[in-house]
């Protein structure tokens, strides 16, 4: 890898965005790449909008990523992926989860829908990643961890799967071990 990547994950409070830097952040390290990370901007306790930024290359000075600098967008909801577009630039590739939270006076789905394939269609990659988790795994949490396992199996993302796997070793507990591995390997296969 010759330049630095950068990766945006935008998101609501509870979806695990905190894990997925940490894993993240762990598996570029153990890659031998020099990472920073910022884990969040926004309400993340009250189920409120959240962002957080990764950068690892062979040098990083700041864990921010300027708009239009990202790499990757991984967008953990549709609303939140839309609200994600004006942060890309012409490299940007979208990866984002088709889980719809609805609320009141929001944007109903299909108009979202219909914002972001607007994009590049080389540059949007929509995966129902919750639905899958909660279908194979029986449990949606972990979506955020199928969607690393995408981005990886995709080459999205310049990690090498073997890291990630150590990382979410040493990142995730225990008890929660096996569900996240198979996230993982179920995103990634």
């Amino acid at each position: 890898m010759t330049k630095n990547f950068n990766i945006i994950i935008k998101g609501v409070g509870g979806q695990g965005i905190v894990t997925l830097v940490a894993i993240i952040d762990h598996a570029a390290f153990l890659d031998g790449f020099d990472v920073r990370s910022s884990e969040l901007h926004g309400l993340s306790q009250r189920e409120g909008s959240v962002e957080a930024h990764v950068k690892f290359g062979k040098k990083i000075y700041s864990p921010l990523v300027y708009k239009g600098q990202a790499d990757l967008i991984i967008g953990q909801e549709l609303l939140e992926g839309l609200r994600s577009v004006d942060l890309g630039g012409a490299q940007t590739k979208f990866l984002i989860n088709t889980f719809f939270s609805p609320f009141i006076g929001s944007i109903k789905e299909q108009e979202i829908l219909s914002e972001l394939n607007k994009l590049p269609k080389d540059k949007l990659i929509l995966v129902p990643a919750s639905k899958t988790c909660q279908e194979k795994l029986g449990k949606e949490v972990v979506s955020s961890i199928y969607l690393l396992g995408y981005a990886v199996g995709k080459k999205l993302i310049p990690l090498k799967k073997e890291a990630v796997l150590r990382a979410i070793n040493n990142v995730i507990p225990e008890k929660y071990l096996e569900l996240n591995i198979g996230a993982f390997k179920l995103g990634h296969d």
